[in-house]
């Protein structure tokens, strides 16, 4: 996939307090107050994102395929999809944006594959007719994940993935009187970029090097590579840096820990070291991104 497709992360340019969440569910109106209704060509890598439509009607392009809907409806792109879109001025609904890895998890649940297969395409369904109850409960289950997310109830982490996965398997269930996929990941190459995430999560305080990663997966690095770019359409030592420069950002927000410990706690021996890679990365010193986010964030 080209650069020059914008990549979009919604915590981070929506609103930074939720940079990190892992489920992101906002109303159809506020996101297009700020985003605009006319969408040019863009992704989300690592996310999967659904538009929910009670209302209005949309002109929208999924890759190469082009959809004019009206509501009720819902579109879903997956990871690192392109897709652009214009929603009509009356459109209401929601937004409701997932990590990749807690739908691969619901997906490897499944044993008989179908919901990772009719999930891992872009989706653009119009809910008149047909099954109007489950219809129904696709909405309500998004309304309550709504809700579940501007609260902040105990509990309320596990409520959002109990309904989201409500929600996605409803959607699967919808889309099964649509088109059949035509176009899917290879399972394999899924299976080993969630084991390589997983590597990551248990390693990255450790700066393991992607030859590491890649014979504790007994692959070659080019071909664990080749697979980062197939499934998420980036570079597998990118992912092994994203992951240690978003708990750097983590901490620096979050935390009151110095610079200084934040490096030696993410396993850098050198703070200047830490320092040029946090820069290079984010385009900010440590010191400087926290400021200008603690600046940002009500």
């Amino acid at each position: 996939m080209s650069s020059a497709i914008l990549n979009i992360d919604v915590g981070r340019t929506y609103d930074l307090r939720h940079e990190d969440v892992e489920v992101h569910c906002e109303i159809l109106g506020r996101m297009a107050d700020f985003f605009g209704r006319n969408m040019v060509a863009h992704r989300h890598a690592r996310v999967f994102q659904v538009h929910l439509l009670a209302r209005g009607e949309v002109h929208l392009r999924l890759d190469d395929s082009y959809y004019h809907a009206k509501a009720p409806l819902f579109f879903l792109t997956p990871p690192s999809m392109t897709h652009a879109f214009v929603i009509s001025d009356d459109a209401e609904g929601y937004v409701l944006s997932v990590r990749q890895n807690v739908l691969w998890d619901l997906f490897s649940e499944e044993p008989t594959g179908l919901l990772g297969q009719r999930l891992s395409q872009p989706l653009c369904i119009e809910l008149q007719g047909g099954d109007a109850d489950e219809a129904k409960r696709l909405f309500d289950y998004c309304g309550l994940i709504r809700t579940e997310f501007a609260a902040s109830n105990p509990g309320r982490d596990l409520n959002l993935l109990a309904l989201t996965r409500l929600g996605f398997v409803s959607m699967a269930r919808l889309a099964s009187s649509g088109p059949s996929p035509n176009r899917a990941l290879r399972q394999v190459d899924v299976k080993v970029f969630q084991d390589f995430n997983q590597l990551i999560e248990a390693h990255f305080r450790e700066h393991w090097q992607l030859a590491r990663y890649a014979a504790e997966l007994k692959l070659t690095e080019t071909r664990l590579n080749d697979i980062c770019r197939r499934v998420a359409d980036i570079p597998s030592k990118r992912l092994v840096h994203d992951r240690v420069l978003q708990e750097a950002k983590r901490l620096l927000l979050f935390s009151s820990a110095s610079v200084t410990e934040i490096a030696y706690g993410l396993g850098f021996v050198d703070v200047s070291y830490f320092s040029r890679f946090f820069r290079r990365h984010a385009r900010a010193a440590p010191g400087e991104w926290r400021e200008q986010a603690q600046a940002r964030t009500p």
